[in-house]
């Protein structure tokens, strides 16, 4: 299943039925253009191994890609898509009270006003449109939104 995403505002959001857009409470934020991003391929994971799965139109794109040791891979938190999720701006890291309240954009977490999330991997394998890589926090069927050297 393809999703179109939109960025609104530097905001990227996956239309999921029944979720209502948040709000934007700054006048300028409405003003702002709009940017729209698409799924470059999707996060697999199958008998304890983790793939990166690439749109057969994109294949070429993989050319040298079997060379490299590691890339940047970026990816949309799409099961944290909801007004209120994305109005988390603090949280105790790790999840965890006994840790100090930071604002969003001082940690790791899931939660964020722009689900964009960002992690190094290791590369196993490249086979077709397959990378084989040595894992990634992030759920099976991920959206992939591109791979940075």
């Amino acid at each position: 299943m393809r999703h179109a995403l939109t960025v609104l505002a530097l905001a990227v959001a996956i239309p999921m039925p029944g979720l209502a857009a948040a709000p934007d409470p700054e006048s300028s934020v409405r003003n702002s253009p709009s940017y729209s991003v698409h799924p470059v391929g999707w996060i697999r994971k199958s008998s304890g191994k983790t793939y990166i799965e690439i749109e057969q139109r994109y294949q070429p794109a993989l050319m040298g890609v079997e060379e490299l040791r590691s890339i940047w891979v970026l990816y949309w938190f799409d099961r944290n898509d909801t007004p209120e999720k994305r109005s988390v701006l603090q949280v105790h890291p790790r999840g965890n009270p006994d840790n100090p309240l930071r604002g969003v954009f001082a940690t790791r977490s899931p939660l964020r006003p722009n689900l964009i999330a960002l992690s190094q991997v290791g590369i196993l394998g490249v086979k077709g449109n397959l990378i084989e890589i040595d894992g990634i926090d992030a759920f099976a069927d991920t959206p992939v939104l591109d791979l940075k050297p």
